[in-house]
């Protein structure tokens, strides 16, 4: 009687355990454990919802501002180059969403429209689909389509159309799109993708939603902010993104103060690229001060930066 009961225990637990390997959407549980590092407010799926504000002034960092803060904290693996790009010239951030698609076998198709049903996610259309119906304002989807391009087109027009409607924002697919031309012609709308090709989605399996993925050489979290120009496509740990554009908008202005010393030659080259003199640090305060865009630094942000300067 003990064995049996055993048994039938371990066939439960091992139901359960089988149960939650095969949930295509991650649990809110799930997302808040993932990014445990971020301490402020979460979104309902618990993704961190970055503030819109500091999502707006990482538009105006560089690639290479941002790559190098995430290497100096340990990330050397956040950049991904090489896209195709609907409207190259433009920046996009946004909080990610993330979505993994597999080739499609019968078995495991099966399983995932099963799974999805019980999930709660639509029966109708197509089941890539699934990713889509979750967005929210702010969000940019980012799949991992294997790099597949023909029949590996995870979105056309009508549902480019969709996600911006929802997020007012685009996509990032390691993948391909279909209807490029239209899609260029919603306004707002921005892709970064590895090709396309006009034919339809074929045999392509979602096998998971709000679950790290890899982007070409970068694992991606949900919650992720994603940062994106023609240079290349950057994922930030949600943790870092504050502090990271408040460091970027330093590093900008100390530039832009650097090359108007080095125009005006008051100052041999190697006391303006390394550590600055009183005598220049004053120079530059007295050039924030008399600044002509309003600027998110404060005074004292300023003062803590020459703080560290020898």
């Amino acid at each position: 009687m003990i064995k049996r009961t055993l048994v039938v225990l371990a066939m439960a637990l091992s139901g359960n355990l089988m149960a939650q390997a095969q949930r295509i959407g991650s649990s809110v549980e799930q997302v808040t454990a993932l990014t445990s590092n971020w301490k402020g407010e979460r979104l309902p799926d618990g993704r961190p919802n970055v503030p819109e504000l500091v999502l707006e002034r990482l538009q105006n960092c560089t690639l290479e501002q941002i790559w190098g803060y995430l290497g100096n904290k340990g990330y050397r693996n956040q950049v991904e180059k090489n896209w195709v790009i609907l409207k190259p010239g433009e920046t996009m951030t946004g909080r990610v969403v993330t979505a993994q698609f597999m080739p499609t076998r019968p078995d495991l198709d099966s399983l995932v429209r099963k799974q999805g049903k019980a999930e709660g996610r639509s029966q109708k259309g197509g089941i890539n689909i699934w990713p889509i119906d979750i967005l929210t304002k702010g969000d940019v989807y980012v799949a991992d389509g294997y790099g597949k391009i023909k029949d590996g087109t995870l979105i056309g027009s009508s549902l480019g159309n969709a996600i911006y409607g929802k997020t007012g924002k685009g996509v990032i697919f390691y993948g391909s799109v279909r209807d490029m031309q239209e899609l260029k012609d919603t306004k707002g709308f921005n892709a970064w993708v590895k090709g396309h090709d006009p034919s339809y989605i074929k045999d392509m399996t979602p096998t998971s939603i709000n679950a790290p993925i890899r982007i070409g050489e970068v694992t991606v979290f949900p919650g992720d902010v994603v940062f994106a120009n023609e240079y290349g496509v950057v994922f930030i740990p949600a943790h870092l993104v504050e502090g990271l554009v408040s460091a970027s908008e330093m590093t900008a202005l100390r530039d832009e103060f650097e090359r108007v010393l080095l125009q005006q030659g008051k100052y041999p080259s190697g006391e303006i690229h390394g550590d600055w003199s009183a005598k220049i640090k004053d120079e530059f305060r007295a050039w924030v001060g008399k600044y002509p865009k309003k600027l998110a630094i404060t005074q004292k942000d300023i003062d803590a930066y020459l703080a560290k300067e020898h």
